[in-house]
């Protein structure tokens, strides 16, 4: 923000005349449409969806800085504001010990903000003494109170990589040793945007696949342990929960999301298949879900979810999500983003009190050969078409072997292991692809997806 208006460009020379108005505009509202500077940011970013608002922008651009500034350009500023730095304060807000304070007029001083108790973020409890538990670059453990530990990510878009996996076992470890639940969220914007992209094309192009092969194998692993620990876990996905971030979303027990969900597993538009769990668990939940037997079209159903990854479908609600089956109809939705990790920390209480006890592994029964053929007929019927390009087909048929339970009879019964090891030979296979990597540079490069 400061780089943006101090430019000297034209750009920056725009930016500064709108933004320094708007400031003194806001401070002059101060007592009209509002008595403190509180209530004017939470207006503007609860109902105008600003990230900050004119206080904490004015804050983050530096205040005396920013009040000379607008001295020298003649811009009018009330009397509050001039006092206050001529007193020596520097802030609208100031922060110690994981508490806000905030500048009142009326008193002349800092007056503590009265937090709701439903209103948690990591960055006010880990401003606590002790209450970090363990932490690396990529991830960190939080005691969040009560017998409940936080996995916090707070990698660059909360993208997954080795020092988070690591992470991701710790936690389990930890809880089952000293917690009665865990929970995994964040203070970012996203829940996760994924798997480092940029690693995995650079270990493609070295043809380092061995290395690649540990990785997968470490996802599955901390996911299935997620999935089986002695603890209830408690995920809380939020904004973009895509890929390698939805995959772990969807390894908890039980999610509490926010009803403003960008959920999906993406990965066909980067060349390859989620290996990270992503197809088997989305296949057994759906699979789960026909009673012991009845006699049902197991290719209906497995179809569904085909059509759901091969289509990279994202949804734009906690509600979609339910629809597209990456929330279960049990998990719950929090409609305000400031309580959702409150409200995640009471539901892995809630199951903890309730006699949590670890889930029994599960099988189900595939649409094998038969399935795998139907569905590879439909994809060869769309590349011949044009409405899907070759690779597109390679890519879904790969994705129908892998959820038809690979080379197997209709109706055989298989583990989630099976699965896994389709996940990751796919995975492999598909990164070894000219055409794969293509797409991850035009990713890494453009932001945008190549359909080659």
């Amino acid at each position: 923000m400061r780089t943006v208006l101090n430019a000297e460009d034209k750009a920056g020379k725009f930016a500064w005349a709108v933004a320094s108005k708007t400031l003194a505009y806001a401070a002059a509202r101060v007592g009209d449409i509002a008595d403190d500077v509180v209530n004017i940011d939470r207006a503007m970013r609860w109902g105008f969806n600003w990230q900050a608002g004119p206080f904490e922008s004015w804050d983050l651009q530096g205040m005396t800085d920013t009040v000379e500034r607008m001295k020298k350009d003649n811009i009018a500023l009330p009397a509050w504001v001039t006092e206050m730095v001529t007193r020596g304060d520097d802030s609208f807000y100031r922060r110690a010990e994981g508490k806000t304070s905030y500048y009142d007029l009326g008193k002349k001083q800092y007056l503590e903000i009265a937090v709701p108790s439903r209103e948690m973020t990591y960055a006010s409890i880990k401003a606590k003494p002790n209450h970090i538990v363990k932490e690396n670059l990529g991830a960190s453990l939080v005691d969040l109170g009560d017998g409940v530990l936080g996995l916090e990510f707070h990698t660059k878009l909360n993208t997954l990589d080795a020092d988070i996996v690591t992470m991701m076992m710790e936690a389990v470890d930890e809880a089952e040793k000293n917690y009665q639940a865990l929970v995994i969220s964040n203070d970012g914007e996203n829940f996760s945007a994924g798997a480092n992209l940029l690693l995995i094309y650079m270990e493609a192009q070295n043809k380092n696949w061995e290395a690649l092969r540990q990785a997968i194998l470490a996802f599955q692993t901390a996911a299935m342990r997620l999935r089986y620990s002695d603890i209830p876990v408690v995920t809380a996905p939020f904004g973009l929960t895509l890929g390698g971030g939805c995959e772990t979303a969807m390894a908890g027990d039980a999610a509490r999301a926010h009803l403003e969900l960008y959920m999906g597993l993406v990965e066909a538009g980067a060349g390859v298949i989620p290996a990270g769990s992503g197809c088997k668990e989305l296949l057994f939940r759906t699979l789960s879900l026909i009673p012991d037997g009845l006699d049902v079209d197991i290719e209906y159903y497995t179809r569904r979810v085909f059509e759901t990854i091969a289509l990279a479908k994202v949804s734009t609600s906690a509600e979609e999500a339910r629809r597209l089956g990456f929330l279960r109809a049990t998990d719950a939705v929090s409609l305000n983003r400031d309580h959702l990790l409150y409200d995640s920390k009471q539901l892995a209480l809630g199951m903890a009190r309730a006699g949590y006890q670890r889930p029994l592994p599960r099988k189900v029964r595939v649409s094998g050969r038969a399935g795998a053929a139907s569905m590879k007929v439909g994809v060869w019927n769309l590349v011949q078409s044009k409405k899907a390009s070759e690779h597109d087909g390679k890519i879904a048929t790969q994705l129908a072997h892998i959820l038809s339970g690979g080379d197997v009879a209709p109706g055989t019964w298989v583990t989630e292991q099976d699965i896994l090891d389709l996940e990751c030979e796919a995975f492999l296979s598909l990164c070894g692809e000219e055409k794969s990597q293509a797409r991850m540079q035009s990713l890494l490069t453009t932001g945008k997806p190549l359909r080659n």
